[in-house]
């Protein structure tokens, strides 16, 4: 199907073709014509389904269908986003797709002077993209007016309640007209969110679409296997061999997204982190860093690293595994966008044994391991000799007696290889004087 087919208006689809987009995607091809009947919404679907423009392309052909040329702008279309960053890609969206029409289109959200934003409300707009605790600063303070609104989208449902901002949503939903057409998304429906659609929509139709797979065919996927305490170590060799231009990192937790950033800053990597406890200008300023190539890498918790898009992304390195199959297709598809090719790389503990099964099982493959990581002093690594054996290929004297009995508490190299010693002798040296450097550190 074709996006003239769905009766988008010329406007429209000549931006759309302007953007190179000529089929819409499943979820847009499912939701735009029910959106064009007024029914309402209850999408499930993650970013990267093409969601943003399942919602924009109606709610734009609609009203400029409707407008009154001269008439006093007010708001007629809200949608909440969890994040600033979301919802500066949602208002962007908006006008790309409506660049034709003569719509106004503004974004308002916390972490920087409201006095721009109010002097846009104003002005007068006719869609408004906000977050939730922004935009009820603004209604308290009396800039907001509701009267006309017509269209309501929630985005990103699960998120919200992820970042506590339900109350806040439910607060907003009290102050809108009843009267309306209102479209909720959400990439995963817990019982709260369940809740919340049916006290909001008014017989809604469900539309369900998964993730597109087909980016795996164009990234390579690989396993090391290494123990949890040593995934640190791992990561910086990796990047340190200086094949990876920029690579997203994920963690399972914001302490342990701080702790890999400080480590890769020790080490003189650029890296920045990004998770909900940063606030919004942090986040922002880290996204716009890393996008301009200012910091090699961005570690990041899935909830925080949600609508990122980057179309350059060399790696995506699973630094845990992710609980939920699903997240970890979501996870690598950031990587081999656009055309080019991607690596995905994850580290398996010994603990996460299952869920690496159940991703295998999920994406139908069994995973290449490529190299196995040893720490058991069973193991001599081919790649970084140890303090201890290196004084033992020299001899035996007082010096390497110390060396020995020192090394029981000094760290390993920690890559058995199968490969060729990546590092130069100048390399090695570097390598373990920051093993050990930081070891004392840590240790102090």
């Amino acid at each position: 199907m074709k996006f003239n087919e769905l009766e988008i208006i010329e406007p429209i689809l000549k931006s759309l073709q302007s953007e190179g987009y000529m089929e819409p995607s499943p979820i847009q091809e499912l939701a735009i014509p029910v959106l064009f009947q007024g029914k309402d919404i209850l999408g499930s679907a993650q970013t990267g389904t093409g969601k943003t423009a399942a919602f924009a392309i109606p709610i734009l052909q609609r009203l400029y269908q409707t407008q009154v040329k001269h008439e006093t702008k007010y708001i007629k279309a809200l949608v909440l986003a969890p994040t600033r960053e979301l919802a500066s890609q949602i208002k962007d969206s908006f006008n790309v797709y409506g660049k034709h029409l003569g719509l106004r289109v503004a974004v308002i959200f916390g972490g920087v002077s409201q006095k721009p934003q109010t002097d846009a409300l104003f002005k007068g707009i006719d869609i408004l993209v906000a977050t939730p605790g922004r935009l009820l600063d603004l209604i308290n303070q009396g800039f907001i007016n509701f009267s006309k609104l017509e269209y309501f989208v929630l985005d990103e449902a699960d998120r919200m309640l992820d970042m506590g901002f339900v109350k806040d949503v439910e607060r907003i939903i009290k102050l809108i007209p009843k009267q309306r057409q209102t479209m909720l998304f959400s990439a995963t429906m817990p019982k709260e969110i369940v809740a919340l659609s049916q006290s909001i929509l008014n017989d809604p139709v469900r539309i369900s679409v998964k993730p597109v797979e087909t980016t795996l065919e164009v990234i390579e996927q690989s396993i090391y296997k290494v123990s949890k305490k040593d995934k640190v170590e791992l990561l910086i060799h990796l990047i340190k061999k200086g094949n990876i231009d920029s690579a997203l990192v994920f963690t399972r937790t914001k302490q342990w997204a701080n702790k890999v950033t400080k480590a890769l800053i020790a080490v003189g990597i650029h890296a920045e982190a990004i998770h909900g406890n940063k606030s919004q200008n942090a986040r922002e300023k880290a996204l716009s860093n890393f996008k301009s190539k200012q910091i090699q890498v961005l570690v990041a918790t899935d909830i925080a690293a949600r609508g990122i898009d980057i179309d350059e992304l060399s790696h995506v390195i699973n630094y845990d595994l992710p609980e939920v199959p699903e997240t970890y297709i979501h996870r690598i598809g950031r990587t081999g966008r656009a055309g080019f090719s991607g690596i995905a790389i994850s580290f398996c503990s010994p603990e996460e044994a299952v869920l690496l099964k159940d991703i295998e099982k999920h994406i139908h493959m069994n995973l290449k391991v490529e190299k196995e990581v040893y720490l058991s002093g069973a193991y001599r690594s081919q790649t970084s000799p140890t303090p201890s054996t290196t004084q033992k290929n020299k001899g035996t004297n007082s010096s390497s007696q110390t060396r020995s009995t020192s090394s029981k508490t000094t760290p390993k190299t920690i890559i058995e290889s199968k490969h060729q010693n990546p590092y130069h002798a100048k390399k090695k040296k570097y390598w373990d004087k920051q093993l050990k450097d930081r070891y004392k550190s840590n240790n102090k």
